[in-house]
């Protein structure tokens, strides 16, 4: 496979950058139903466009226990591997109060439901930046 230089230098990059900037809804809605097939709750999608260079979108659920949380997050990071998404960052599998999967445009957070209570990243990533407007 050629590198990114290499592809650049002959006009065509490697299938992996054409594969990441090819939209990342079609994998977000799979990630969604992967998701909710491992029985996971509390499923919410964030759309991050615009608002972080981190990924499109953030998607945050909530398992039942540890070893639920774990499970989640093992059946997505295989999914994401038979989709061809090979390198794949899981973070959190050690404790598994909070997994951390980095789908390069798309970052899955599985919490127990306590720690997602605390964090509550729903409303820090869902808020307003300053200067934007919101509707009343």
């Amino acid at each position: 496979m050629r590198t990114a230089i290499e592809g650049a230098r002959k006009g065509a990059p490697p299938a992996e950058i054409v594969r990441e900037h090819a939209g990342s809804e079609p994998l977000l809605k799979k990630v969604v139903a992967w998701l909710d097939d491992a029985k996971a709750e509390e499923i919410v999608s964030i759309d991050l466009k615009g608002k972080s260079s981190i990924g499109d979108f953030m998607v945050i659920a909530t398992g039942r226990t540890d070893r639920h949380v774990g499970a989640i997050a093992e059946q997505l990071r295989k999914h994401l591997k038979d989709t061809g998404f090979e390198n794949v960052r899981v973070e959190g599998l050690q404790t598994c109060d909070w997994v951390l999967i980095d789908a390069v445009d798309i970052v899955v957070h599985v919490f127990r439901s306590e720690v997602r209570e605390f964090y509550n990243l729903e409303k820090m990533w869902s808020a307003s930046r300053p200067g934007e407007q919101t509707s009343h």
